[in-house]
């Protein structure tokens, strides 16, 4: 039988997990009656739990290190055991300790790929929100500058024989060759259905210039649309046509305006 100084030589060992055989059998059987050998073995894993941090965190206490060295010093070294013969012990050392590094700069380094990630997903909807923002401006821009322009013609649209009164008005610039157009009171349109806008020229056939629906209020608005090329504007009008637009007017005139 060993004593209780021979089992406490085999703590050190036993913490780091490298007691095999009858010694770990020994000792494990002895640590279930001898509560001053588990109070030890309790506070070498401390220690050694301590030790483990220093690879990425705060030092333990300098008496945390000395007496685990201390308890692994004083194992005894080449003894053999006369019931059986030892298994080769390794010496670990600090062999742990750069796979221990090893697994907290992973853990970084994915931490630093997620968050980096994140910020590019975050750039890409700035983006997306500053080239939105940007497309907007400019619209408004074109918009103000077709307002704007010295030669800018309002024409006012009017009622056709109906007792709804809606109203409109267009707004083109023959330098800008551009154009928008708003209307109010307008009635609903049947299903498959939409207004259609005209613009009828000094000479030829009325060109189409644009479809839309009215909200549920009657109003409507095309903004920012071009201007046929070529074509010196005598008036507009609106029709009722199919949704899809049509080629020439199909129905009465809505309203008109010179």
């Amino acid at each position: 039988m060993k004593t209780h100084e021979q089992f406490a030589d085999d703590l050190a060992l036993y913490a780091l997990d490298e007691l095999t055989g009858n010694d770990r059998q020994e000792l494990e059987a002895h640590l279930e009656t001898c509560a001053a050998c588990r109070r030890e073995l309790q506070a070498l894993r401390g220690d050694l739990g301590l030790l483990g941090l220093t690879t990425s965190g705060p030092q333990p206490p300098a008496r945390s290190k000395e007496r685990l060295m201390r308890a692994i010093a004083a194992e005894p070294r080449g003894v053999s055991r006369p019931e059986t013969a030892p298994a080769p012990r390794r010496n670990l050392g600090w062999a742990w300790v750069p796979a221990l590094a090893a697994v907290v700069v992973l853990l970084a380094i994915t931490g630093l790929w997620r968050s980096n990630s994140r910020m590019r997903d975050q750039l890409a909807e700035l983006g997306n929100r500053n080239q939105d923002q940007a497309i907007q401006l400019d619209r408004t821009n074109q918009e103000l500058q077709l307002l704007t322009s010295p030669d800018a013609v309002h024409v006012s649209l009017n009622p056709q024989k109906t007792p709804k009164q809606p109203s409109g008005t267009a707004i083109f610039s023959p330098s800008q060759r551009r154009m928008m157009f708003m209307a109010s009171n307008l009635a609903p349109v049947p299903e498959g259905k939409a207004y259609e806008l005209w613009v009828i020229p000094m000479q030829g056939a009325p060109i189409a210039a644009g479809v839309f629906k009215p909200d549920e209020h009657g109003n409507a608005m095309m903004m920012d649309h071009k201007m046929p090329e070529g074509v010196e504007a005598k008036a507009f009008a609106i029709t009722v046509e199919k949704e899809e637009g049509s080629d020439k007017p199909t129905s009465p005139i809505v309203l008109m305006g010179e």
